[in-house]
């Protein structure tokens, strides 16, 4: 429904459409009762589910009604849209224990006026407020991210503050993608577009920034014991992830 100016998914998928909500629950309870240990919750933009019911803020509504599910089992959701991840939803994640202590928060650019162009609705101020209160209310956090470099019209200084934020958010992980313009986007007949050798150097330039703060992050974890999914078993090794989707391998 937001029509990102990068983005053909609107072009091709149509209007967001809800779930009902008794249906939800009742495929949540089910699974619980045969057993499952982790429970997905899937969409387009999970933040605005039941928007088209003309309900606001019932995500979090759905969040610690799954929670209350007797049973030993994970929740997990994505993905979820900056501007619409409310502090009504972060406060839901933070008193729903089942609730995975991670929140992939996709915020695109770091530059204000980057991000107006790509219509994202919100700015820098806001997504590092989103992130400062998530992690007020969840100290140990871990927060993913897509981004996107080389957006027609980013310069080099915007480039510089896209890094600047992912060290502000400290991202465990980016997903950087090089802009490639799709077909019937406003983006694609932007002027400025952006040579493919350059936007090949900032993929490169902030993935080792990326790849640096996780190795920051993942030694801070050195010595504790954590509860783990474990879900294949591959020569030797049993594989999985923690509740903050962290991915463990150790012997099995």
């Amino acid at each position: 429904n937001n029509f990102c100016t990068f983005c053909v998914v609107p072009h091709v998928r149509g209007r967001e459409r809800s779930r009902q909500y008794q249906d939800i629950m009742a495929d949540a309870r089910k699974l619980v009762a045969e057993g499952y240990k982790e429970i997905m919750l899937l969409g387009q933009n999970v933040n605005s589910y039941g928007n088209d019911f003309g309900e606001k803020e019932l995500f979090p509504k759905l969040l610690r009604d799954i929670n209350d599910i007797p049973g030993d089992f994970l929740i997990r959701f994505m993905t979820s849209h900056p501007k619409d991840c409310s502090h009504a939803l972060l406060d839901a994640m933070a008193e729903c224990e089942k609730v995975e202590n991670h929140l992939h928060l996709p915020v695109q650019s770091g530059n204000s006026d980057v991000l107006h162009r790509m219509n994202r609705h919100y700015d820098r101020a806001k997504y590092l407020e989103t992130v400062a209160y998530a992690r007020e209310k969840m100290p140990d956090l871990s927060i993913t991210s897509d981004i996107i470099v080389g957006f027609p019209g980013e310069t080099e200084e915007d480039f510089l503050q896209t890094v600047d934020l992912a060290r502000r958010a400290r991202f465990l992980m980016i997903h950087v993608f090089p802009y490639s313009g799709r077909s019937g986007t406003p983006a694609a007949g932007m002027p400025g577009q952006i040579p493919t050798e350059e936007k090949r150097r900032r993929v490169a330039a902030l993935s080792a920034v990326a790849a640096e703060i996780r190795e920051e992050l993942l030694a801070k974890m050195q010595g504790e014991t954590v509860e783990v999914l474990f879900e294949t078993d591959e020569q030797g090794f049993s594989r999985g992830h923690t509740a903050s989707s962290i991915e463990v391998r150790c012997p099995t």
